[in-house]
């Protein structure tokens, strides 16, 4: 008899693993992040007086987040969306002057100051979207050999033994198999 060892995971990870756990698409994680941060910045205003290091925590965290919650055919737009979605939410805390040159000023003054954050969450979003990546890819390649080898045991499939037993290796699937039909050659793959 085998025994079969169950390993529990640690309390921290069980308790994460309770939390929601959404998948956004490309534009999703952008407006999602993009609107977080408006909000937050607004707060900020309100109750810490456009506070630089709130917003840069709150931006950290929002990027996280972001990055977790995209889905994996979007990874590479975490990283790309999270700074838009800075620019977006530092508007409220600028504190430009009246019209709209003074407004804008203000603006590209706040992206001067901040960049520090700017750069930081934009890091925090590509290592977290990278790491998911890279373990997407060694979980592909893990399952692809599996998948060969289950292959190989299991019976051959009508499009395996046409072509094993066309002359020549000829490649006749069932489509083209009917009707006397003689099906083209496929050149040989490199």
């Amino acid at each position: 008899m085998y025994r079969v060892r169950v390993r529990s995971a640690p309390p921290v990870v069980l308790a994460l693993r309770r939390f929601p756990n959404p998948r956004l698409t490309g534009i999703g994680a952008g407006l999602f992040a993009s609107l977080t941060l408006f909000v937050l910045a607004c707060l900020d205003r309100l109750l810490f007086d456009s506070s630089e290091l709130v917003y840069g925590l709150l931006f950290l965290s929002v990027s996280a987040l972001t990055a977790l919650w995209v889905r994996p055919a979007d990874l590479v737009t975490a990283p790309i969306s999270v700074p838009i979605a800075f620019a977006v939410g530092v508007f409220p805390i600028s504190g430009g002057s009246d019209g709209f040159g003074g407004q804008l000023m203000g603006l590209v003054t706040a992206l001067a100051v901040h960049a520090g954050w700017l750069y930081g969450g934009t890091l925090v979003a590509g290592l977290i979207a990278s790491v998911r990546k890279v373990r997407l890819m060694r979980a592909r390649r893990q399952y692809l050999p599996a998948q060969e080898r289950d292959a190989g045991v299991q019976e051959r499939t009508p499009r395996a033994a046409a072509r094993a037993a066309a002359p020549g290796g000829e490649d006749v699937t069932p489509e083209r198999a009917g009707a006397g039909a003689v099906a083209a050659r496929r050149p040989p793959r490199l």
